[in-house]
């Protein structure tokens, strides 16, 4: 496979700006490419790869103009992805617009994913209203803190495992319950779900409508004495064993 440079992408740029009307030169004053037209002013910055040098570098570029590209080789994985879609988002966030270029065929292509505009921050968090009230409910619905901010590949404590955690011990220390009887306890609206899907296989039904602990469930809820401590057996009116 013939290895491409960031000098092949130039040409096929060039064409596509020329066959808008434009003028085109390369290595401008620091600018990769410039195409003019009458007052118009283009500039696009070639790279292989998006990546961040090049985002500064075409924020750099809008000083001149807000008419900016940047020009990248297409990625060889699926654009489907999550990660596409985010650089897509960032780059549409800094009002940048972005070029891909093919060579995949017998000549190289050219596709405009989107052009320079200004970005709509407000139809932006119109359209995540969704994202946004999850965030708030999962933050909300906590009562630990143990989780430490910017941590990877560590368990977490989400509000579905501390709600798991509290529907364990009620049933460790209460017995069989129904999912209506552990929401008295304030277990929440998710209580059903939790115990039906069981996806820690911490829970068994043992009739209907009622659940149990598993053995397994038995001894895993246990390794969390911290949230254990906020449920707390007097609550209850247990004794402490």
């Amino acid at each position: 496979m013939t290895k491409i440079y960031e000098t092949d992408l130039y040409e096929p740029v060039q064409h596509y700006f020329h066959s808008l009307g434009y003028e085109v030169q390369a290595e401008v004053n620091n600018c990769d490419v410039v195409a003019f037209k009458d007052d118009s002013l283009i500039i696009i910055e070639l790279k292989l790869n998006l990546n961040i040098s090049l985002l500064m570098q075409a924020a750099k570029r809008q000083r001149f103009t807000r008419n900016v590209y940047i020009a990248i080789q297409r990625p060889k994985y699926s654009l489907r992805r999550r990660r596409w879609n985010d650089l897509i988002h960032l780059v549409r966030r800094l009002e940048l617009g972005l070029i891909l270029v093919s060579f995949e065929g017998k000549q190289p292509s050219v596709t405009v994913v989107h052009e320079p505009a200004p970005f709509d921050r407000q139809r932006s968090m119109r359209q995540s209203k969704r994202g946004r009230h999850k965030i708030l409910q999962e933050a909300q619905g906590r009562r630990s803190n143990f989780n430490i901010g910017g941590s990877h590949q560590v368990t977490k404590i989400t509000t579905y495992k501390e709600k798991s955690i509290q529907i364990a011990f009620y049933l460790d220390y209460l017995g069989p319950m129904s999912a209506q009887n552990l929401q008295k306890l304030s277990t929440g609206d998710r209580t059903y779900g939790i115990l039906y899907n069981n996806y820690y296989e911490w829970f068994k039904r043992v009739d209907r409508g009622t659940y149990d602990l598993t053995e397994f469930g038995k001894a895993e809820y246990k390794k969390y004495p911290e949230i254990i401590k906020l449920y707390k057996k007097s609550e209850l009116n247990l004794k402490d064993s």
